[in-house]
């Protein structure tokens, strides 16, 4: 059988059941950690390439048409070995399938069923459809980003599919995996997209309840309303991003504009000359090229740094030494992340056709030859 990468999670396997954004983003988080993992694809699929090569790398691949009993059934025989299960359905789909925790903790006291949804297994919302925008929006995530004049700004869908979705569900099943070692027992995350946008907040809602954060757009520290803390178009359309929040950053940052001595900037954190700090440094930053600021402000405690695309970011020289890009088909993918610099990880090659490894997992697994043939004649399996 192909081999995982190595990494802290080696020797664990993981079945992950079909699925799309978050629940893949878990996927690929543990197996780049390491893991094995078993992804459950539909019959249908099968041959296929993957519906995306990096989300889905590093994964052996099974086409399983889970809405047979027989097919319900070999899936179980993947759970009886498995470490962990990530299953991404609506609430109660995985039950009428009978692949729910209690049948499944029933053959595998000690698997950690890791279930990932947008609005968690219960309340008024929980069979309701939706996707990032609307899970953040209702988390209030959404509301705070943007220009004070101007509508929400979407941040992509990686507050709510990837940060407070797979990246959550991977550290709740490591937890349950933790629980499941020192226990003997299983363990269900119920990971809501909801709940982990809402819990990226804690920074900003403990600020607001110091009174330092008003609930309002473009009117706080970090919303890019203040002059130290936003992005400025240059000459040539382009920008650079200004982080200089602590005062010997700030004063690094007048320093290199020559403005140490304008009494316009005097004050760091005094809102009302906000607006005049802001309107100044868009002209001055206006006048120059973003590779003339970069030149700038190199080797400077200024925290100002170019905002590159997604190519640049690969071959800035501090990605290249740490390795946090590398090529899959011509383009830069991330590498994974964290580092255990005692157990490396690799990056996996592009994910495999759909169902690249269904025979090879299912002997494993302990099925025969007979079963896998009859299986395939009733269309069950490709």
């Amino acid at each position: 059988m192909a081999t995982a990468p190595s990494g802290p999670l080696a020797g664990l396997r993981v079945l992950e059941l079909g699925g799309i954004g978050p629940g893949p983003f878990c996927g690929m988080i543990l197996a780049d950690l390491g893991a094995e993992v078993v992804r459950v694809d539909r019959t249908a699929e099968a041959g296929r390439p993957a519906f995306n090569p990096v989300l889905q790398r590093g994964r052996l691949s099974v086409t399983l048409d889970l809405k047979v009993p027989a097919g319900a059934a070999t899936a179980l025989r993947l759970v009886d070995t498995a470490d962990a299960l990530i299953e991404g359905f609506r609430p109660g789909v995985a039950e009428r399938l009978g692949l729910g925790p209690d049948e499944c903790l029933a053959r595998n006291p000690r698997l950690v069923y890791g279930r990932m949804t947008g609005w968690g297994q219960h309340g008024p919302l929980a069979q309701a459809p939706g996707h990032d925008i609307n899970y953040i929006a209702l988390s209030g995530a959404l509301h705070a980003i943007g220009p004070a004049e101007g509508d929400p700004a979407v941040p992509l869908n990686l507050i709510g599919d990837m940060g407070g979705g797979g990246l959550l569900l991977a550290l709740g099943i490591a937890a349950g995996l933790v629980h499941a070692r020192t226990s003997g027992h299983g363990q269900v995350v119920d990971a809501a997209m909801v709940d982990g946008s809402a819990l990226q907040l804690s920074l900003v809602q403990g600020m607001m309840a110091q009174g330092q954060w008003t609930d309002r757009r473009g009117a706080n520290l970090l919303d890019g309303t203040a002059p130290f803390y936003r992005t400025y178009r240059c000459a040539d359309g382009s920008h650079m991003a200004v982080g200089c929040i602590e005062p010997q950053f700030f004063a690094e940052f007048l320093d290199a504009l020559g403005l140490s001595a304008d009494p316009l900037f005097a004050k760091q954190s005094d809102t009302s000359a906000w607006p005049g700090m802001t309107d100044r440094l868009t002209e001055i930053f206006a006048r120059r090229t973003r590779s003339e600021w970069t030149e700038v402000f190199a080797g400077r405690d200024a925290c100002t740094t170019p905002v590159l695309d997604f190519a640049e970011a690969a071959a800035h020289p501090h990605n290249v030494a740490r390795g946090t890009y590398t090529t899959q088909g011509g383009s830069p993918v991330p590498s994974p992340a964290p580092r255990f610099l005692g157990t490396p990880s690799a990056t996996a090659g592009p994910a495999p056709h759909n169902g690249a490894h269904t025979d090879e997992v299912l002997r494993a697994a302990g099925l025969s030859s007979d079963e896998l043939t009859a299986l395939r004649s009733q269309g069950i399996i490709a």
